[in-house]
């Protein structure tokens, strides 16, 4: 378990926060609901709050209409988060700053992609404003934070994980637990908001 003192939790200069996939799709009423998924809104927008004048990112979903990841095209879940749909709006209860930076992913039908990082812009973005550490939460633990999570480690960033601030799907019971596992075994350190509002 990594240990670090209280004040290298603050954040500064080098970090920027990476919201992944708070979309209406993910939330309940949602055509892929994650259980609970709302309740990431108010974690992160304290998060939020705590990175004023600071980078923030936010990922999404942005599938076509016939993306491999839906049950008709032989995927494993319901059609969600189909570009310029409601569905695949960001929460309207996340308030993000205009200056935050969206990343669209899994934007091709044949190509699905979990990971923030996956054929998309964010690696170069980050590196572009000397960025070396990331604050991660959001939906869903087990899916698409956990993939990013991975991702950003394997590319040599330092990962908060916000433990208040994300959910998992669960598809099998106790999924959500073995993904945060699997994250700090990787080298992610577990955070609350209040080691950085302590």
């Amino acid at each position: 378990m990594n240990t670090t003192n209280q004040n290298d939790l603050q954040p500064q200069q080098g970090d920027a926060l990476l919201i992944v996939d708070v979309q209406n799709d993910f939330l309940p009423g949602g055509s892929l609901a994650v259980p609970h998924g709302d309740e990431v809104v108010p974690a992160l927008n304290r998060y939020l709050r705590a990175f004023q004048n600071l980078p923030v990112y936010a990922t999404r979903d942005w599938h076509p209409e016939r993306h491999c990841s839906f049950k008709a095209q032989g995927g494993p879940w319901p059609p969600h988060c189909v570009a310029g749909t409601r569905g695949a709006e960001l929460a309207a209860a996340l308030r993000l700053p205009s200056s935050a930076v969206i990343i669209s992913k899994a934007t091709t039908v044949d190509y699905d992609a979990y990971s923030g990082f996956q054929d998309t812009e964010l690696d170069s973005l980050l590196h572009s404003t000397s960025i070396r550490r990331l604050f991660i939460g959001g939906l869903a633990t087990d899916y698409c934070v956990l993939n990013t999570v991975r991702d950003a480690l394997g590319l040599g960033y330092k990962v908060l994980l916000l433990a208040d601030a994300m959910r998992a799907v669960d598809v099998q019971p106790g999924d959500g637990q073995r993904a945060e596992a699997e994250m700090l075994s990787l080298g992610a350190q577990r955070i609350t908001i209040e080691g950085i509002t302590a």
